[in-house]
């Protein structure tokens, strides 16, 4: 299990340090949340916060576009040196195109599906993703409680995904913890993307640890 800590949980007076200390617990990605306060009801961060933590870690960093129009941060999260971004399957009316958009710029495309979306608005472009990303709570704000729901969701998708013998990780991102990582993994989970569950800890390398179940 890889575990990709949301720094939308984090000590933003201090951001560079918390990233040298999830690195140094054993983090294997760091996860951005890029909100633009119209498709969630929640401000962010952008580009330029990304660009500028860039040389604070070695950690690939891994955005997740909470937002309509997506496509127009493609330039700015290049040049960041950005290693993988997700985008919403709600927003983005042309999916192939977006996904293209992506990989030309050498990063990684994966596509985000809200809690109340169904995997079979990702059933044609499935084969081209390198990841999906699935909500386990409505996008927007941290801290929220795991939909429980979500365990289904997750295990049909690993099934779609075995059925058609591709490779494609699922991320998961929402309410996240301790608890409900093994069912996570036992589902199909790869990636888990932890907030407060890792942030909301003094010691990152254990709560890190308790997660790579």
């Amino acid at each position: 299990m890889k575990i990709a800590p949301s720094i939308l949980a984090s000590d933003f007076s201090r951001l560079a340090e918390e990233l040298k200390d999830i690195e140094k617990g054993g983090a294997d990605y760091v996860h951005l949340d890029v909100m633009d306060g119209h498709f969630v009801p929640n401000l962010s961060f952008g580009v330029p916060i990304i660009k500028a933590l860039r040389p604070c870690t070695n950690l690939p960093f891994d955005v997740h576009l909470m937002t309509y129009h997506p496509e127009e941060y493609l330039e700015g999260l290049e040049k960041a040196g950005t290693h993988m971004v997700s985008f919403h399957v709600e927003a983005v009316p042309h999916l192939d195109r977006m996904i293209h958009n992506i990989k030309d710029r050498g990063m990684k495309a994966g596509i985000a599906l809200n809690p109340g979306t169904s995997l079979a608005s990702i059933d044609q472009v499935l084969p081209l993703l390198d990841f999906v990303l699935i909500m386990s709570v409505n996008p927007g704000f941290g801290g929220q409680k795991f939909i429980p729901y979500s365990l289904d969701k997750i295990a049909a998708l690993s099934a779609m995904i075995k059925e058609r013998g591709l490779t494609i990780p699922i991320e998961v991102d929402g309410g996240v913890n301790k608890d409900n990582a093994p069912l996570l993994k036992k589902a199909g989970a790869e990636i888990l993307v932890a907030g407060s569950s890792v942030f909301g800890k003094e010691d990152r390398a254990a709560a890190i640890r308790d997660l790579k179940v």
